[in-house]
């Protein structure tokens, strides 16, 4: 059987539906009931024919049992109706809870797990389980239940047919429970395949175009050969597994079956049988191979279920790095910073120092430094999608730790060079689906960035389509949606990584435009690509390794003929930091 720990998983979600499997137990009951009937009514019906009994009678005996049959179907369809409504419910309840753990896993979780494993988890697993959590704990309730009902009428029949069955009835339950094992062992290896192969085939799909450019074709098909050959070999090692299972209690049934009807024909040619209870017995054998059956799926989907409830609770437990803060405010307007001896590391590699400085409200400061030097980093810590090894990030004076992290991201916003567009409306890809911002709104944001004409430009203004499958947005258009979006938003500060660097120089003239506009009362922080791009800045920071190489106003720095900042301007290299 399960665990305790996803007892109480299931267990969590199945208590919220207790209304709902009280009537599907109520169903169930009613089920096993009717068809408790039908066979003894079919029994009567022969041994009052037999016997000469008025044609009146037995028509009343054969309406009952028609009016048996109907509600049985009845309650059979009402049954399923309601099993699957609770399975459902159920499932999505788990998938969304899923989704918001996931969501609230740092960055360090999600560079260790790809978005296609992830999906698995979200999706494959928890609909592996859906049927366990739709029918198992009911069903297995109500098959037991019919077990034991037809036990006790065979019993009632003859006690050599009742003890012959039970028998039988124990050693396949013994067998069910305890001999199952290597069903769960073998699915959860193939789900295991299933999301090495989706986690494979996401990460080469997004990685196309330079699969393509590069000639890697053949190699990527035959990886991909190698994950499907895997995949095919341990789900059919699953599925046979199963069949074995399933089989080996239709091997005990069908032995079981034969010997009561045997005995079954012996106690009629000693008298202690009539024929219509000898219909009864071969009927109710016959029933008996339902409730073991359908014991037997569901405890082999009890086995290839435990996997996939074993991996979503695994995901479950997977506690987040950065916990929520206990919600200090961070003040209103532009928001001064201040890095307080902030040193890094992802596991054990450092990737920032001892990096101090200070930036007052509505100042800009220019981030340069090589690739590697630590510049994207100080934009995630900002974010809180890592929180510092050593020292401290103050906003507003407020560490940063100490704040909600919902009101943390609301006061600061990020645009990076590559921008995720969404399928849907450009309304919806600037609102990110948020219902309560009217077009009026919008329209003032595009508006406020000089923005106007070129969404006047588009062909259906707020309702073009784009992202995936739709109207493609060049990369200089995508950067106009993400800053509308943070202008939308109204944060106290803004980070940019170099949002204006590699586009045509009309899209890039609107793009620089815009951030003007989106800086105007905010603090900003530029991570610059380009010497260029630091000519707005306030205060010049310069990373080498992680560590503070210069620091100062930008004014001051370029003055400075020993500076790096003006050795570099003199050098007369555009893009040297990249």
């Amino acid at each position: 059987m399960l665990p305790n720990f996803d007892r109480d998983l299931v267990a969590t979600y199945l208590r919220p539906q207790r209304s709902r499997l009280s009537l599907l137990a109520l169903l169930l009951m009613t089920g096993i009931g009717l068809r408790l009937a039908n066979p003894y009514l079919l029994g009567i019906f022969i041994d009052r024919a037999e016997a000469g009994t008025p044609t009146s009678t037995l028509v009343g005996i054969a309406a009952a049992f028609l009016a048996v049959a109907l509600l049985t179907q009845v309650s059979v369809v009402a049954e399923t109706y309601v099993a699957e409504d609770v399975g459902w419910r159920t499932t999505n309840t788990l998938r969304a809870d899923l989704t918001r753990h996931l969501l609230m896993l740092d960055d360090s979780f999600h560079a260790e797990h790809g978005s296609g494993e992830l999906i698995e988890r979200i999706d494959g697993d928890v609909s592996a389980i859906a049927g366990f959590f739709a029918r198992f704990v009911v069903h297995v309730a109500g098959s037991a239940l019919l077990l034991v009902g037809v036990l006790v009428v065979l019993w009632r029949q003859d006690w050599r047919i009742g003890a012959l069955l039970t028998g039988f009835a124990v050693g396949a339950a013994v067998y069910m429970t305890r001999g199952g094992g290597f069903v769960g062992s073998r699915a959860r290896e193939a789900r295991l395949a299933s999301a090495d192969l989706s986690a494979f085939l996401e990460e080469r799909l997004a990685g196309l175009p330079d699969i393509k450019a590069n000639g890697a074709d053949g190699y990527t098909l035959r990886r991909l050969h190698e994950r499907l050959r895997d995949r095919f070999h341990r789900g059919r090692r699953s599925v046979l597994a199963a069949s074995i299972f399933t089989n080996a209690i239709n091997t005990m049934f069908v032995a079981g079956a034969g010997a009561s009807l045997a005995l079954g024909v012996v106690l009629h040619d000693r008298g202690a049988l009539t024929v219509g209870a000898v219909f009864m017995v071969v009927r109710y054998t016959t029933m008996l191979r339902d409730p073991i059956e359908r014991l037997s799926r569901h405890m082999n989907s009890l086995q290839q279920a435990s996997g996939g409830i074993v991996r979503v609770r695994e995901l479950l437990a997977t506690s987040p790095r950065v916990v929520d803060g206990e919600g200090v405010p961070v003040p209103a307007g532009a928001l001064s910073l201040e890095l307080d001896h902030v040193s890094f590391a992802y596991d054990a590699e450092p990737v920032l120092s001892d990096v101090s400085l200070r930036l007052e409200p509505g100042q800009v400061l220019g981030l340069l430094g090589r690739t590697g030097s630590g510049k994207t980093t100080i934009s995630r810590l900002l974010l809180r999608l890592h929180d510092v090894s050593e020292g401290s990030i103050r906003l507003g004076g407020v560490d940063v730790r100490q704040v909600g992290l919902d009101d943390l991201r609301g006061r600061v916003a990020l645009v990076t060079q590559d921008v995720q567009l969404f399928a849907g409306t450009l309304r919806d890809n600037v609102t990110l689906y948020d219902p309560t911002v009217g077009d009026a709104r919008l329209v003032e944001v595009f508006e406020a960035l000089a923005l106007g004409p070129w969404l006047d430009e588009l062909p259906d203004g707020l309702d073009t389509m784009v992202g995936a499958g739709v109207r493609g947005l060049s990369a200089g258009e995508s950067q106009l949606v993400a800053l509308a979006r943070v202008f939308l938003k109204d944060p106290g500060l803004v980070v940019l990584d170099e949002a204006s660097s590699r586009l045509d120089p009309h899209t890039e003239q609107l793009v620089e435009r815009a951030v003007i506009k989106l800086l105007a009362g905010r603090t900003g922080i530029v991570i610059a690509h380009r010497l260029a791009t630091v000519d707005r800045a306030d205060v010049v920071l310069v990373l080498d390794r992680g560590r503070v190489a210069e620091l100062g106003r930008r004014d001051e720095l370029a003055a400075d003929p020993d500076s790096r900042l003006a050795a570099l301007q003199r050098s007369g290299r555009g893009e040297v930091l990249a």
